[in-house]
């Protein structure tokens, strides 16, 4: 203390203050697949290494764009001059999603996210190749969300749903991610997709707690990256227009403009999972993770690939036997032509575990905590320690309840926070080094089932 020789007062600043709790990000997803380049210095210099990025621009810099289409075929019918018929196909499209999920991504208010490339667009698409960068991906600590925008043209089912369930447990060690995957679709039309799924074993609740599976694939407006040269132009009524699209546009614009949109109109089949990630990264932002990222619009849309029903979805929602809840893109009209319309993880029967934005803030909580504690390791194990622990993470919890993350009238309905000898430890903890603290939280779930009654009321005057 200063010593002080004029009569007066003295002022002097306090400032050991408590500790506080830094919340992490709930949503920076990875993107791992196949990229046309992967180089930040020289080439393939980025291959197998997680990049962080926030926008399209970045990822062209370092990545590249989509692998060109080599087999659309425009077919020209000439017989009304004025009006030609086109008929567009696109026989062989590139089985490398990567790219478009990018762009799906941030016009769905994606933002900063992690890339891991596995390979360029003259590999095939691999498991071994996908596991290798999840694997990579282990070391980011930043990520919460996983995403295999490829995987869906990997060769069947149980290499598709294996990746995911690495991807899976890796989320239940590391506890600070989350994985959005699509159903997986059989080219045999008569195969059962959602019982494929159902049938998988995923390592039961304690993995698919950390999951969420979203039916069908979508029919997105974004167009197909090619080049005029590449494009066959077959015209019934004069040969002489047949050829490239190159060529048609220096013997006839109008035809040529006509075809581009022709072109431009074919639907791009995608995963639904690279949409839904820039929904969770928007709702996050905007609302928080305990919001659930349903109810929206997928922008970039004009319909999912399949219709649902209420009927159909009754039985994505909850399956009795196995658990596993799928969540459904459905089409209302004047709402939205692809609207989220679930919010549940694949542990669809855990009365704990069910909704997506209960084990993301979790995720999110837990992760802030524990980086923010780091500071108590080798600090006395006593009541003064306790009570700053207890103080730090009693303010960190009261403002996620004030910003309605927490139900309850009152803080102690909300969480509490239990640290001290005779709360959360005995003396033998404190003799063997554990400082034990134990948190509580009410956290708000989903209104899923908005039920309105009515009834007919007798006139009484």
């Amino acid at each position: 203390m200063a010593t002080h020789q004029t009569p007066g007062v003295f002022v002097e600043e306090f400032t050991n203050f408590p500790p506080s709790v830094a919340q992490v990000e709930s949503a920076i997803p990875a993107f791992i697949g196949y990229t046309e380049k992967a180089k930040q210095t020289t080439d393939g210099d980025l291959m197998l290494s997680p990049l962080r990025i926030s926008s399209l621009a970045e990822y062209q810099n370092f990545f590249g764009v989509a692998q060109l289409e080599e087999s659309i075929e425009v077919m020209l019918d000439s017989s009304t001059p004025a009006s030609p018929k086109l008929d567009v196909k696109v026989h062989n499209p590139s089985p490398f999603f990567l790219y478009y999920a990018m762009k799906l991504y941030f016009n769905n208010g994606g933002g900063a996210c992690y890339i891991v490339s596995v390979g360029d667009y003259r590999s095939a698409i691999s498991d071994v190749d996908l596991k290798n960068g999840l694997d990579q991906l282990r070391k980011v600590d930043e990520v919460t969300l996983i995403l295999f925008p490829d995987a869906m043209n990997l060769a069947d089912a149980t290499a598709y749903y294996g990746l995911y369930k690495n991807a899976m447990m890796q989320c239940a060690e590391l506890r600070d991610r989350f994985t959005i995957l699509d159903v997986w679709k059989s080219n045999d039309a008569a195969s059962d997709n959602i019982k494929t799924l159902r049938d998988f074993d995923f390592g039961g609740v304690v993995n698919a707690m950390f999951a969420a599976a979203y039916y069908p694939r979508l029919l997105s407006n974004l167009p197909y990256n090619y080049h005029d040269d590449g494009v066959t132009v077959t015209c019934l009524n004069d040969s002489s227009l047949s050829g490239s699209m190159t060529e048609l546009s220096n013997k006839n614009n109008l035809y040529y403009q006509k075809a581009k949109d022709a072109i431009a109109n074919v639907p791009l089949i995608m995963p639904a999972a690279p949409g839904v990630a820039g929904i969770y990264v928007q709702i996050d932002s905007t609302r928080g993770v305990w919001k659930a990222p349903a109810n929206v619009s997928i922008n970039s849309v004009t319909s999912p690939e399949i219709i649902i029903t209420n009927a159909q979805q009754n039985d994505l929602n909850l399956d009795i036997a196995t658990g596993k809840s799928i969540n459904a893109i459905r089409s209302f009209p004047g709402r939205g032509n692809s609207v989220v319309w679930g919010a549940r993880t694949l542990a669809g029967n855990d009365n704990e575990w069910r909704y997506i934005p209960v084990r993301r803030f979790a995720n999110m909580v837990e992760e802030s905590c524990r980086n923010s504690t780091t500071w108590v390791v080798f600090e006395p194990n006593d009541v003064n320690t306790w009570t700053r622990v207890q103080a730090m993470l009693t303010n960190y919890l009261t403002l996620l309840w004030r910003q309605g993350a927490l139900a309850g009238a009152k803080t102690s309905d909300a969480f509490f926070v239990h640290v001290g000898l005779g709360t959360s430890m005995t003396a033998v903890d404190i003799s063997e080094g554990r400082m034990i603290v134990e948190i509580g939280l009410a956290v708000v779930r989903p209104a899923e089932f908005l039920i309105v009654r009515f009834s007919h009321q007798m006139v009484t005057s």
